[in-house]
């Protein structure tokens, strides 16, 4: 099965938000590259929350770029064979945790925002890690800074689509 394949199963089976899931479909279905960032109408990105249920906290990003706290994510690649896979794999690089784990369930939220001309959106299909007790992190070439921060504390530091992307996850960890 392709990548794109596993994002068209992925999406169709993701029951929440469901405007917004057509979206990402409806968009797969009009640019098979849709997966790439050469797509200049927008492309699906894979990010995932690092998160440490019984510590109550989150590793987040200090993008380079962006200049904001964000979970960790980016760009498909053709080595990627799911997009579970990409997201696992943008964690595993831009935290350094090892022995991160996938949350069961799949994908916990869609978030679609606008960037910088040539491309115009990411569509960014979001999942949850749990990372094991004691999870050393590092800085990659894309961070300024990697951090840990109390549940109560992304509100503070991150923008609206992070802490909607902790409340979901946290539901999620509850079910």
């Amino acid at each position: 099965m392709s990548l794109y394949d596993d994002a068209v199963l992925v999406l169709k089976g993701y029951e929440d938000q469901p405007e917004l899931r057509q979206a990402y479909l409806d968009h797969l279905a009009d640019h098979p590259d849709g997966l790439w960032k050469a797509c200049h109408a927008g492309h699906i990105t894979a990010s995932a929350l690092v998160i440490d249920p019984e510590g109550g906290r989150v590793l987040l990003t200090l993008h380079k770029k962006l200049k904001m706290w964000l979970q960790m994510g980016g760009h498909c690649e053709p080595g990627d064979a799911t997009l579970a896979a990409a997201a696992l794999r943008e964690a595993t690089e831009e935290s350094g945790v090892s022995g991160l784990t996938l949350l069961p369930g799949g994908p916990v939220r869609l978030d679609r925002h606008p960037i910088p001309a040539p491309c115009h959106w990411h569509l960014d299909v979001q999942y949850a890690v749990v990372a094991p007790p004691g999870a050393a992190h590092a800085v990659s070439d894309e961070s300024l800074d990697v951090r840990w921060f109390g549940y109560a504390e992304v509100a503070d530091v991150a923008d609206d689509s992070v802490v909607r992307l902790l409340e979901s996850t946290r539901a999620r960890l509850t079910k």
